[in-house]
């Protein structure tokens, strides 16, 4: 795992050690960095050594010295790949470096190497030969690539704090961005918070020619073709197939020269992967779970029960209030984006990186079981019939707006993608911004996404196609991304491993989700792993008490930053968002919602962080420290 860099540009060659630097906790093990001064081209990376720790070094070239490679992630059939390239004749410098794999599989096939890779990754190759830069993302989107190309010069880097170094990239806010966050909790899509600033989406490839100084951008797997149904089947055949191929999933991505542990939450996902990974023979796997001291978000009960059942070496800690909220402006530095979504994982993270460097989790489960049961809402009553009767499926331009379906049945078919929505419709941010963004709003923007995939896999597989191109891989990979590298800690995400996916999305819809219990195909496949206690249990996860922090210990940090003459000075939203928001909150429970309130303080947080004390490292202040 490691923090990539790079910079094609005359002149500003000497940017690339500053960009390297800002990601010293990506890779803290090794560190190195490549210039070809007559070609104008800089590549620099951190390194956390997980494969051949002694011949890994980046950027790393080719025995011509006519490719260079940064690469970030793991390739998790790279000894595979090896054997059949050495069956060719090709021969290797390093023990067992993916990396080399990676370059040696350019040299032998160009482009075409995407569609032999299984892994996480993004990684970019310098073409001296044919004077380009060649890179791409990994299939869901588990390792994070951003890029900028302004003025012929063309700069990418694994986290955005690594570009706004470079001193001709302005700091300002996307004001769609922003708009997007404020429904979703999350940045959706290809633009970033800020402008000038974009992420390589999942399995997408860019080219920049060096001479042109053109870009262009390919797809090498869509998601949405994977949903080609099988023959019938039984059940049962449909779960052991599930059992088979999550078995080797987890087995592909246990690869590495170093221990690994387990991220564990109590749940069906997480317990499945312990259990795999005792199953194919891993003998010391080191366990972590994490808790608060408010009983009814502690899962720890749960966790301790697939811990004893695999014998695990367990460990537990349980968070209070204030170490969370202390975490607060370092979370929101590693996190690069604003983000209100949930945080635990942090602790999950620093506690695993005092034992090892690879954290194996369950995400992705839900989405490919049934995402949560959002497809239940689509299917439930006027919202989907009123939906699908519209134009090409997906709601009118005339009456049947969002606005006014979510009036009719309780929420349009995009509130079932998050519950923010109830807080942040697209008609209150117009009132609330100071400026208005260009665009289309968030409702029509998921609606749209909604009614393409429902053509495609059908009402059941749409809401999940949606989730595999906006919450998993910029919400959830992203904070599990940011908030494992700020420990120096590799999560992997084994139920994304595509030839999984593949295999999930092949089964039909009305099969791979039971009406009444969204995980019943995946229970089915993995009972004889997890305690009795554990496949009854219902889904709990952890609900954030940010109500009680908000009126509590972050009172003075909201009345900091949501005060009316900051917002005033500040110019993004109007004054009056004071009284129309927080001070209601603040007057009692029932007045206003709380995520409203946690939103816009998470983004005024971040925007404090980044945009205007511009902080070069984590900030070591608390939000107490911040509001006085």
């Amino acid at each position: 795992m490691c923090g990539i860099a790079g910079i094609a540009g005359r002149g500003v060659s000497q940017w690339i050690h500053p960009m390297v630097a800002r990601q010293t906790h990506r890779g803290p093990d090794d560190a190195g960095v490549f210039v070809d001064e007559p070609a104008a081209v800089a590549l620099g990376m951190r390194r956390l050594s997980i494969l051949d720790l002694e011949g890994g070094h980046q950027p790393m070239c080719n025995d011509a010295r006519t490719l260079w490679i940064v690469f970030n992630g793991e390739i998790f059939n790279s000894p595979e790949l090896r054997s059949g390239l050495e069956r060719e004749g090709i021969r290797f410098s390093t023990t067992n470096s993916d990396t080399e794999v990676l370059l040696k599989l350019y040299e032998a096939r160009g482009e075409e190497m995407l569609q032999a890779l299984n892994g996480m990754f993004a990684f970019v190759i310098y073409d001296a030969r044919r004077g380009r830069l060649f890179g791409a993302r990994d299939r869901l989107g588990i390792k994070p690539l951003y890029y900028c190309c302004d003025g012929g010069r063309f700069a990418f880097a694994s986290e955005l704090k690594a570009l706004v170094e470079l001193p001709w990239m302005p700091r300002e806010l996307n004001l769609e961005s922003c708009y997007h966050y404020l429904s979703l909790l999350y940045v959706p899509g290809r633009a970033s918070i800020l402008k000038g600033i974009n992420r390589l989406q999942p399995a997408e490839s860019f080219r920049f020619d060096l001479e042109t100084r053109d870009l262009a951008l390919s797809r090498y797997w869509r998601v949405e073709e994977q949903t080609a149904e099988r023959p019938a089947s039984s059940s049962a055949d449909d779960a052991a197939r599930i059992r088979g191929g999550l078995r080797d999933a987890v087995k592909r991505w246990t690869l590495a020269d170093v221990p690994i542990g387990c991220s564990l939450s109590g749940g069906l996902d997480s317990s499945a992967v312990v259990g795999l990974m005792r199953e194919n023979g891993v003998r010391d796997v080191r366990t972590y779970s994490v808790g608060f001291e408010e009983d009814s978000v502690n899962e720890l009960p749960l966790a301790r029960l697939v811990a004893e059942k695999w014998e695990t070496d367990h460990h537990e800690h349980v968070l209070s209030t204030k170490g969370l909220l202390d975490a607060l402006p370092a979370m929101v530095w590693h996190l690069d984006e604003p983000y209100g979504g949930g945080l635990p994982s942090w602790y999950v993270f620093e506690v695993m990186a005092r034992d090892v460097k690879v954290a194996m989790t369950g995400t992705g489960g839900d989405e490919l079981f049934g995402g949560y049961g959002k497809y239940r809402y689509l299917e439930r009553g006027a919202g989907w019939r009123l939906w699908s009767l519209a134009t090409g499926g997906r709601l009118a331009s005339g009456p049947w707006t969002g606005e006014r379906l979510a009036r009719f049945v309780g929420g349009s078919p995009a509130t079932c993608f998050h519950d923010a929505f109830y807080y942040f419709s697209d008609a209150s941010k117009r009132t609330f911004f100071s400026g208005r963004p260009e665009g289309v709003g968030t409702a029509r923007m998921l609606e749209d996404m909604l009614a393409a995939a429902a053509g495609i896999g059908g009402r059941r597989n749409a809401a999940t196609l949606v989730d595999m191109r906006t919450q998993l891989p910029e919400e959830f990979l992203m904070m599990t991304d940011r908030f494992s590298m700020a420990h120096s800690v590799e999560a992997r995400v084994p139920f994304l491993d595509h030839q999984f996916v593949e295999l999930c999305l092949s089964i039909p819809a009305a099969r791979r989700f039971h009406d009444e219990d969204y995980k019943y195909l995946l229970r089915q496949a993995i009972a004889d792993l997890l305690p009795p206690a554990l496949l009854t249990a219902p889904k709990k996860g952890f609900v954030l008490p940010i109500g009680e922090w908000l009126r509590g210990g972050l009172r003075g940090l909201v009345e900091t930053l949501l005060g009316r003459e900051r917002l005033a000075r500040q110019g993004i939203f109007n004054p009056s968002l004071y009284d129309e928001v927080v001070a209601p909150f603040f007057a009692g429970p029932g007045a206003s919602r709380p995520v409203q309130v946690w939103a816009l303080l998470m983004f005024q947080l971040w925007h404090w962080v980044f945009i205007e004390q511009r902080f070069d490292v984590s900030p070591r202040l608390s939000a107490t420290e911040i509001a006085s």
